[in-house]
């Protein structure tokens, strides 16, 4: 087989230990030639003499050349080493489910390319080089997406990622799914005998865990922008108050989010002429989902931020076990491979999904309300003959259920594995793979809101809102028109949901999202 022909359109230095959330969100989407920090590798060769040696002498070290898990008072030969490693990697190959997307693959073999090049893992570094010679070449191992309970480190799915490398397994290229030695011939190489340790290495670590989760994280700021934007419309086309977002009262309480989401607010309603059009018309005060977006709002952004802060780390971070130590010669085992840190995360990323989709449906329940938007009844004309938005907003409130069973904490959910040596797991990797479903439920829920907030604006066009709002409107026209009448309205559902998820959003908003920062 010919190597790939894709051509890289520019070059990322992954500087190990300091690789951002920006650079990986840049990593996900493909397209880019990824290097290593060349400091890095002294370390690399350090920590691989310092395991070879260990082989060398034969002194028996977990990992090197004892058996694993329960097993891991069992002494291995010095000549079925590679064996042993060989062995692990295949018999670790069970994950099933389907495969994970590219986006995700990309980012773990861009982190499990850092994680080696700390230092920590006593590997050849020319393993590291044909991780990052397959992300290049965008040829991506099959990765089941279901099998891990993500501690011991992500193992059935990155022994997947491993068997690509000993020309086991399976990968994609050039869309193709072909056999992990056609796929390595692909990149230029033949595959891989391991050293010592070197499997172990690649299957411990909980970058399939962080992947899921980045990916997570960052539809749901996306979603989270769109939802800051849709309630923006929705209280332009009822003609709600901006006195809540006055800064002193979230200056007042002092919590970050709510200050930040207050400040995006006003920012959007900037120059608008709607708010100063009706200062006497007797509305007191706005239900909650109005009124009490900095407060919930906020908080799902200070969930965000506190779960990139981890993630970052994590994506950062030496997890396989044991660990080398060149500056004293040991090799110690711990538990870095414990994904609790991913799974805390993950869980909060789902909360915040499902309420950035809880309090839109809210609003859009009140648009269609009369009683309560002061706009026709499920913004239709000649409603009774035509249902409007009637339905969609079943939908809606479907999907914001759906969402609240699916934001039940993974992490709490712990079985024992391998003859209760592995007797406390974090279900990292569950609780991490459900939020894209949740992302794209929330984007669905949100989409509606301001597909419906636009609606209710064009019953009263004789002033114009703020230049951000108005461009976001302009945005909304271009893909959904207005509802004259009762049409085929799926369509319009699924564009708005890409508008959720895919905008560009302007400044205040992206200022606001942590992977942006």
């Amino acid at each position: 087989m010919t190597k790939t022909h894709q051509t890289p359109r520019e070059t990322l230095v992954l500087r190990p230990g300091h690789v951002s959330l920006a650079e990986l969100r840049r990593v996900s989407a493909g397209g880019l030639r990824l290097t290593l920090d060349p400091a890095a590798l002294a370390g690399m060769q350090a920590a691989q003499a310092t395991v070879q040696t260990i082989a060398d002498e034969d002194q028996v070290v977990y990992g090197i050349n004892t058996g694993f898990g329960k097993l891991a008072s069992t002494k291995i030969a010095h000549d079925h080493l590679a064996d042993l490693q060989r062995n692990l990697v295949l018999s670790h190959s069970v994950g099933t489910g389907d495969p994970l997307p590219d986006p995700v693959v990309r980012m773990v073999l861009a982190t499990k390319a850092v994680s080696l090049a700390r230092g920590h893992s006593g590997v050849r570094p020319v393993l590291v080089d044909a991780l990052l010679a397959l992300a290049n070449a965008d040829v991506l191992p099959v990765i089941p997406a279901k099998g891990s309970v993500g501690a011991s480190g992500d193992l059935a799915p990155l022994a997947h990622l491993a068997c690509v490398l000993i020309g086991e397994g399976q990968a994609k290229v050039d869309g193709r799914v072909v056999s992990g030695r056609e796929a390595m011939a692909a990149v230029g190489l033949k595959p891989f005998v391991l050293g010592p340790k070197e499997g172990l290495a690649l299957l411990n670590g909980t970058q399939v865990s962080t992947a899921l989760a980045l990916a997570g994280l960052f539809a749901a700021e996306s979603v989270f922008a769109a939802g800051l934007v849709s309630g923006a419309l929705t209280l332009e086309a009822i003609k709600g108050s901006v006195k809540p977002f006055d800064a002193r009262i979230h200056e007042a309480r002092g919590q970050a989010g709510q200050i930040a989401v207050a400040a995006a607010v006003r920012a959007l309603l900037k120059g608008s002429a709607i708010d100063p059009s009706h200062p006497n018309c007797g509305r007191v005060q706005d239900p909650y989902s109005i009124r009490c977006v900095p407060q919930v709002m906020g908080a799902c952004l200070d969930n965000l931020t506190h779960a990139a802060r981890v993630l970052r780390i994590e994506a950062n971070a030496a997890s396989d076990n044991p660990l080398v130590f060149t500056d004293t010669q040991e090799v110690i085992s711990g538990g870095n491979f414990h994904a609790e840190p991913v799974a805390f995360a993950a869980d909060i990323i789902a909360l915040a999904l499902s309420e950035i989709g809880a309090i839109s449906e809210r609003r859009l329940s009140l648009l269609l309300d009369p009683g309560l938007s002061g706009l026709p009844a499920f913004l239709i004309r000649e409603s009774g003959l035509n249902s409007g938005f009637m339905i969609a907003q079943v939908t809606a409130a479907a999907l914001a259920a759906e969402n609240q069973c699916l934001a039940h904490p993974s992490s709490v959910t712990s079985l024992p594995t391998s003859a209760n040596q592995e007797d406390h797991v974090s279900m990292a990797t569950y609780g991490a793979r459900r939020l894209m479903e949740m992302a794209r439920n929330t984007a669905v829920i949100v989409g509606v809101e301001a597909m419906s907030a636009a609606q209710g604006m064009e019953f009263d066009r004789s002033l114009k809102s703020s230049p951000l709002i108005e461009a976001q409107f302009a945005a909304i026209r271009r893909r959904v028109a207005f509802l004259e009448q009762d049409r085929y309205l799926a369509p319009d559902i699924e564009s708005m949901r890409q508008w959720a998820a895919d905008t560009v959003w302007p400044a205040p908003l992206a200022a606001c999202l942590p992977s942006h920062s």
